[in-house]
């Protein structure tokens, strides 16, 4: 299967799971219907319906979600929780620490950052997450890769991952530099400014 389908091969574990359900007399591969309550409710037919029963418009409801009730837009990333005073602890100490260590961004230093997150490295299948992180780890350190650390719950101060997985080719080097001067800005914002916590997206 690796060889014809590379990376986007399915996993051994994968392939075990569905040969049980084939021996057990599945005969589809097509998901089964899920009970229960759907990923997500926001449609744009209930947003329809709640514009229609409040009989105002979809402006004054984002007023008062706002204005009245105090609901930001956060970065466009999923926020999974307010932060714990030792989490925006975590984060200014980090922001702090990365904005000396490369002159905020000024530093030619930057260029030898190599960033992931604890799933990133593929060397086997540990039996757990914490052992990739230790397996990885150990390898890096071996190989002398100097590890920068990251405050957990901040996806508003990740790089750009995604800029990265989807244009990496087409971007030219000033954008490159931007990314970073980009990245060096959201660490003063969140880390210096607000004292760790979230910001909202700008």
């Amino acid at each position: 299967l690796l060889s014809v389908f590379g990376n986007e091969a399915p996993h051994q574990s994968t392939i075990s799971r569905w040969c049980g359900e084939f021996k057990r007399g599945r005969v589809s591969l097509s998901d089964d219907p899920r009970v229960g309550v759907p990923k997500t409710a926001v449609t744009q037919e209930h947003v329809d319906a709640i514009e229609a029963s409040l009989k105002i418009s979809k402006t004054s409801i984002q007023k008062i979600l706002h204005k009245e009730l105090g609901v930001r837009i956060l970065v466009s990333r999923w926020i999974p929780h307010l932060l714990t005073e030792e989490q925006k602890a975590a984060r200014f100490n980090w922001c702090q620490k990365t904005l000396d260590r490369f002159n905020s961004g000024n530093s030619k230093n930057v260029y030898s950052i190599v960033s992931g997150d604890e799933s990133w490295i593929y060397c086997y299948e540990p039996e757990n997450k914490r052992q990739s992180v230790m397996v990885a780890t150990f390898y890096l350190t071996e190989e002398n890769v100097e590890l920068l650390d990251h405050p957990p719950y901040s996806p508003d101060l990740k790089e750009a991952v995604d800029a990265f997985k989807n244009a990496v080719l087409d971007l030219p080097a000033n954008e490159w530099n931007k990314c970073f001067e980009n990245w060096y800005e959201r660490m003063q914002m969140c880390g210096i400014n607000l004292r760790g916590k979230y910001f909202e997206k700008q």
